[in-house]
């Protein structure tokens, strides 16, 4: 098969051909039909993030499934999947506290004794990022690395409920758990920011304030349920967002990556709120929360993949989709 290398940091990546091995036992064989491409696929190929190379970049996907190995049990060939990089084990303390997408567990990929998933046209082993691999045209991964989804959902569409959906609506349906009629502020408009925005729209927040300095994105933000936008780098933004929210918002989300969007996530809170960073910051920075804040208490807290249960969650998604509600055109 073709696939999108990355050969070395900071360098285009490379379109060559890719062996896939045959999927082993509790493995799935996926034809990848769309594929998102993330900003975060870019903090790895810049080398902000470290990962072993050569690799496969691509995270946010969906396709056919085309075989399946011994023991799969939750597809079949045929189905129409949604792929999800928080490959869980489903029985290590994370997982059966409920916390399935801070699983670790090594028994989602091949071992260093077993052949590995993909290997480049001399035999070299291609190491597979994120357990998926995306940018490819086939995909193998572990069963607890995909779900099944309506087969009425277009597939360009699902694709981007495999990270940037998941992340932003599952930051507001399960990181915050925002109630009805309480404020939401979401710092940057990006795939992220606009999922989340739309989820809160969805849990019936209030006032849905989307912070982003493109006025072509706080226009999208408008349109997917922002009831106030603001230039993200105005002078006097915090001060505006407070003053509209009546001494702070109950939830702000950051959604960027940056430390002056983190800084501006805490600083829209009010007393007792609850600042949720969702970007993939620079490595060396540091968010905090100061003396005062703690009294106050806020907290501050991070949002892997919206603290997402992917194979519930992402059908459920689908089905916002798919009655009108969440919009991914």
């Amino acid at each position: 098969m073709k696939a999108a290398v990355l050969f070395e940091t900071k360098k285009p990546l490379e379109v060559a051909e890719v062996t896939v091995s045959k999927p082993g036992p509790r493995e799935v064989l996926i034809r990848t039909h769309a594929v998102g491409v993330c900003r975060s696929d870019l903090h790895f190929v810049d080398g902000a993030y470290p990962h072993p190379l050569p690799a496969i970049p691509g995270h946010e996907a969906a396709g056919v499934v085309e075989a399946v190995g011994d023991e799969v049990r939750t597809v079949r060939p045929g189905d129409h999947v949604v792929t999800c990089l928080s490959a869980f084990c489903g029985h290590c303390e994370f997982c059966i506290t409920g916390r399935m997408f801070l699983c670790v567990s090594s028994e989602t990929r091949r071992g260093s004794k077993d052949e590995p998933r993909l290997r480049l046209a001399d035999g070299g082993t291609v190491n597979q990022m994120l357990n998926l691999s995306a940018y490819a045209e086939m995909m193998l991964v572990h069963e607890h690395a995909c779900v099944a989804i309506d087969r009425d959902m277009p597939l360009d569409r699902a694709a981007l409920i495999g990270c940037a959906v998941t992340t932003g609506a599952g930051a507001v349906f399960n990181t915050t758990d925002v109630s009805p009629g309480e404020t939401v502020c979401v710092v940057g408009c990006g795939g992220i920011g606009l999922a989340a925005v739309n989820a809160a729209k969805i849990a019936g927040a209030g006032k849905i304030i989307a912070l982003d300095p493109v006025p072509e994105k706080r226009a999208i933000a408008e349109k997917l349920g922002a009831t106030h936008t603001f230039d993200a780098l105005a002078d006097n933004v915090v001060a505006e967002v407070v003053e509209l929210s009546k001494g702070g918002v109950h939830h702000a989300i950051e959604a960027v990556g940056r430390p002056q969007s983190a800084a501006t996530t805490v600083s829209v809170l009010r007393r007792g709120g609850t600042a949720t960073i969702l970007g993939m910051m620079p490595l060396a920075e540091k968010v905090g929360l100061s003396a005062m804040d703690l009294l106050s208490g806020k907290r501050l807290q991070g949002g892997l993949m919206g603290s997402n249960r992917f194979p519930v969650d992402i059908p459920r998604l689908v089905d916002f989709y798919l009655r009108g509600l969440l919009d991914l055109d």
